[in-house]
């Protein structure tokens, strides 16, 4: 408890009396002036919020306390002037100041109570905030432990040491704070996280903790106040020991940094700072690097094997088993491959709300296509899958054209640009890499430049980000993306997009979480868009992704049926000989046959070509299944119907080589 003492100028005391002079004491603290005051030994609240008090007597000479419970003032007064006590005067003072402290304390820990009651009551009754809350998409904070209101406030926690919950705060869509009337927030605090071992943050307002804990994924503690943190910091040292970081904001009048240096100075706390204005909020949504300033010290770095082995949250997806919530995924595939209407296609039905791809779960959200290239031909694409999905309104932003992603500039050119959107996006795709890199993506120091500005722009706004990539021109590197090696290892999900015949084969290489699924196919379909026209006056037309069944299965061929495509070829090229009516093909010819053009060795022949060979082989085969007999120096068909089907052919005069 502050003692209050002013000098008053000669005769200035005599002119103010009592009540102006505790007055002018309550307002030189800087706590606002009550309308009025009255030395009557009670209890008078005052303030907006009713949290700023006084209580004062005025026999002998003027006295009394005043103070505010949500800045944690407490002062003594003593008016200037008036008669000189007595020593007996100055006991009976003392005393009565006793008395008065212990009744105002008393009436304090009523009204916190009741406070108490009341904010539990309160705090039962509220759902969980939405994360479309303005002030949270605002601050790119998820709600984490808050509340809403009936009139659309958040409502937040203040805990005791015991876990009992003192009073509620509560924050307006524009920021402004109020805390509920009454109720104790000294030595309280919030709490965001699960308290593990490890380092555990301590910061002053909610968005800031909030945005610490995403960050480094460390609990993180609200203080609620500057003045807060010196008492919260001596109760989580206290609990915990000096494991405790203090992220100071950086306020234009210091009050946060001097309060985070008491607070190192009394109980051996580390503090963090930015080195700019603001806090650790507004250090994130200028683009820079909120672990590093913290400093990945091994409390943060090295995890203990029981928590690393605690069951994992379940994987959340965008399109269920290829398309992973917050994961930095890449679509590649050879130029017309199919990979942009794969992606577009994902994008397009979560955009509108279509819950299926493929027989796969498709969750709805907002999605930002960075289009590099193309942008003509992709009009036509969306507009053409909203016909054919009876789509009017998509959830989706288009680029209108690319930039160099991997640099300051282009970073802060696309994260401005999202930030300003009315939701958050679900998935981010660049499309294609190249358009959007600056540089050489075959040089490892380039690809980590993107990728970092990729899990920059997934941190930011809690999305995945999705990459469209080519793949080289060899026969060999269809299966794989283009340049360095960096891109394959920094993904969660690989996916390549080849086509054959105008069946696209959508495989994953690479699924960090989860297995891999088997390979999916798909087609394109025509669509011809109404009321479009070409510069020939002639329908538009565009296409979709639509689903396929895969290229026919081919039955593995028997050894058998090798077997006989080998000797009726053989019979075509010597001359398709008949004997009794059957074709008919002497040993000579068969072996010059299968020596000259299948590359056959004598040794292989002598194996083969004998009627006593094992299974397998090949006379043995066609002999033992009734495809041939021996008959004079060779041997015929006596298949009825493989016989009929070759004569028919060598009637129909095919000529030479296989019919």
């Amino acid at each position: 408890m502050a003692k209050f003492e002013r000098i008053y100028t000669a005769g200035e005391a005599e002119t103010r009396t009592p009540e102006q002079q505790l007055i002018d004491a309550i307002t030189y603290e800087g706590l606002p002036a009550p309308p009025g005051a009255t030395l009557a030994g009670k209890v008078h609240r005052f303030g907006t919020d009713r949290t700023c008090w006084y209580v004062g007597y005025g026999d002998g000479r003027p006295a009394g306390h005043f103070g505010c419970w949500r800045r944690q003032v407490d002062v003594a007064w003593r008016s200037e002037g008036g008669p000189v006590l007595s020593a007996a005067e100055e006991i009976e003072h003392a005393r009565r100041v006793t008395v008065l402290r212990q009744e105002r304390d008393a009436e304090l820990a009523q009204s916190r109570e009741r406070a108490a009651g009341v904010c539990v009551t309160i705090w039962d009754s509220l759902p969980p905030a939405p994360s479309e809350h303005p002030y949270l998409k605002r601050k790119g904070i998820q709600p984490h432990s808050a509340r809403l209101t009936p009139d659309g406030r958040l409502a937040l926690p203040l805990w005791d040491a015991e876990g009992k919950l003192s009073t509620l705060q509560y924050i307006d869509d524009d920021g402004g704070k109020r805390y509920h009337p009454g109720g104790a927030t000294g030595g309280r605090l919030g709490i965001i996280g699960e308290i593990t071992p490890g380092v555990i943050y301590l910061a002053e307002g909610f968005a800031t903790a909030a945005t610490i804990h995403q960050v480094t994924s460390r609990p993180c503690i609200v203080a609620y106040s500057a003045s807060n943190l010196v008492p919260v910091a001596g109760l989580l040292v206290a609990l915990y020991g000096p494991r405790v970081v203090v992220v100071a904001d950086n306020d234009k009048g210091q009050v946060g940094q001097r309060a985070a240096e008491q607070a190192s100075a009394k109980h051996g706390v580390r503090v963090v700072m930015p080195p700019s204005l603001g806090d650790a909020n507004d250090y994130v949504a200028a683009g820079n690097d909120l672990a590093a300033l913290l400093g990945d010290r091994a409390a943060q770095w090295l995890v203990h094997a029981d928590a690393f082995s605690e069951q994992p949250p379940a994987i959340e997806w965008l399109v269920r088993g290829w398309a992973q919530a917050n994961a930095l995924i890449m679509v590649h595939g050879p130029s017309g491959s199919g990979k942009t209407f794969v992606v577009l296609d994902w994008c397009l039905r979560m955009a509108g709300g279509v819950d299926v791809w493929q027989g796969c779960k498709v969750t709805p959200g907002p999605v930002v296509y960075l289009a590099g290239e193309g942008h003509h031909g992709l009009r036509g694409r969306i507009k053409a899958w909203k016909i054919k999905h009876g789509k009017d309104k998509l959830d989706m932003h288009l680029s209108r054209s690319g930039c160099d992603l991997n640099t300051l500039a282009g970073y802060r050119h696309a994260h401005d640009a999202i930030a300003a959107l009315e939701k958050a996006p679900a998935a981010v795709v660049v499309d294609t890499l190249h358009r959007f890199l600056l540089g050489d993506e075959n040089s490892a120091q380039d690809a980590k430049g993107m990728l970092d500005s990729c899990a920059k722009l997934s941190a930011a706004f809690g999305c995945a980000v999705i990459l469209v990539h080519h793949t080289g021109v060899s026969d060999e590197a269809q299966h794989r993306a283009r340049g360095s090696s960096a891109w394959r290892g920094a993904l969660d999900i690989e996916i390549s997009v080849t086509s054959k015949d105008g069946v696209i084969k959508i495989e994953q290489r690479k699924a960090k979480d989860s297995e891999l699924n088997p390979p999916i196919h798909a087609c394109l379909e025509r669509v011809t868009i109404p009321n479009w026209l070409d510069d020939l006056k002639q329908p538009v037309v565009s296409a979709v992704l639509a689903a396929h069944d895969g290229p026919p299965v081919r039955e593995k061929e028997s050894p058998g049926a090798k077997h006989r495509k080998a000797w009726e070829n053989a019979w075509w090229a010597s001359k398709a000989e008949l004997l009794d009516g059957a074709p008919y093909l002497t040993r000579s010819a068969l072996s010059h046959y299968l020596e000259t053009t299948a590359g056959w060795s004598p040794a292989n022949l002598r194996q083969h070509l004998k009627p006593s060979a094992e299974p397998g082989r090949f006379l043995r085969d066609l002999l033992d299944c009734g495809y041939l007999a021996i008959a004079g120096a060779g041997w015929k068909v006596i298949d009825p119907a493989h016989a009929s089907r070759l004569n028919l052919a060598r009637t129909a005069d095919v000529g030479e080589g296989t019919p």
